[in-house]
């Protein structure tokens, strides 16, 4: 099937804001779409090519939101949006579902200022903030004792988290603004993304499917199919692997990954799945395409920039197999 032109409701300049879908006009113009363009229910001779689509929420790919990736241009995620609504509608008839995850979070989690407190009392400075195994022996940072009923049990278990992330070659625990949080409008996803998400499964008589990550509050979750720790300082296991999600993904013919941010979520994802494939069969990674142009890393001005560390990351999965690929290519 060749690639399809651009419905006339999409509108690039409105991929940066917030806005309501209109999902009855929607869904009668994607009828009528699919009749224009002869496509046809993913039921029928379906080739099993799923997308799947990394934390695409406001959080993340607005500037007004908390986390905003902007890469090193400083409009990245909305660029990237626009990039993968074009790539969705112009292979409307070629991708079969689309999978969201949504990073999801509450108010009191081990990564929020709130957990934290130092000597004075202070929770500490979210984005500029990292702690580490030493900072927590010293006593520099205590978990805050409002937080659980038992305050020694919990301290224990905050040494034991940031030296599992040292010890397992992690990022260290930052702290993050609150962001993603559930029931606010940060933890939706982008209107212009979701209303291509929407078109797609009226046209092609598809169930997205919406993954939730993040939720577990004694343990990060930038990827989405594994915590950052799976255990407690008693070898009690706090998060598990999404199995379910896993086997998903991995029965897919083609699975295309898209989303945000690339050194982050988007890359421990990826190593995720490159994990689970290379414990099944190395090559299987050949069926795995990142949307390298609808991807961007974090940076955060004059503090941090790990558009190194995702390119290393992407230059790992290619040499694995994997295909890089841009929007505008051809499936």
């Amino acid at each position: 099937m060749t690639r399809l032109p651009m419905p006339s409701h999409f509108q690039p300049a409105s991929v940066g804001e917030v806005w309501r879908v209109p999902y009855q006009q929607r869904s009668i113009e994607a009828t009528a779409w699919a009749q224009k363009h002869q496509l046809t229910p993913t039921y029928q001779g379906s080739n099993n090519v799923k997308l799947l689509a990394i934390d695409v929420q406001n959080t993340f790919c607005l500037p007004e939101f908390e986390l905003f990736v902007g890469g090193r241009s400083g409009r990245g995620a909305i660029e990237d949006n626009v990039r993968l609504c074009e790539f969705i509608y112009r292979n409307l008839g070629k991708i079969d579902q689309i999978i969201a995850t949504m990073d999801t979070h509450h108010l009191h989690q081990i990564f929020h200022p709130s957990f934290w407190l130092d000597k004075n009392g202070e929770h500490p400075t979210p984005a500029v903030t990292t702690i580490t195994p030493e900072d927590v022996s010293a006593g520099k940072w205590q978990v805050n004792p409002k937080f659980g009923d038992d305050a020694v049990k919990l301290q224990a278990y905050a040494l034991h988290y940031v030296q599992q992330l040292s010890d397992g070659g992690k990022y260290p625990l930052l702290i993050w603004p609150y962001h993603a949080m559930l029931g606010g409008i940060g933890h939706a996803l982008v209107p212009a993304v979701e209303e291509a998400i929407f078109f797609h499964g009226i046209a092609r008589n598809s169930q997205a499917m919406f993954s939730i990550k993040g939720n577990r509050t004694l343990t990060e979750n930038y990827s989405a199919l594994a915590p950052e720790v799976f255990t407690n300082q008693l070898g009690e296991t706090i998060a598990t692997k999404d199995d379910s999600l896993i086997r998903h993904l991995l029965a897919a013919d083609k699975l295309i990954i898209a989303g945000q941010a690339q050194s982050h979520c988007v890359a421990w994802t990826v190593s995720d799945i490159l994990t689970e494939i290379n414990a099944i069969d190395p090559q299987l990674a050949r069926k795995v395409y990142l949307l390298a142009d609808c991807t961007s890393p974090v940076v955060i001005p004059g503090i941090i920039d790990y558009t190194d560390v995702a390119e290393a990351a992407y230059q790992r999965f290619a040499d694995a197999g994997m295909n890089i690929i841009r929007s505008t290519d051809n499936l």
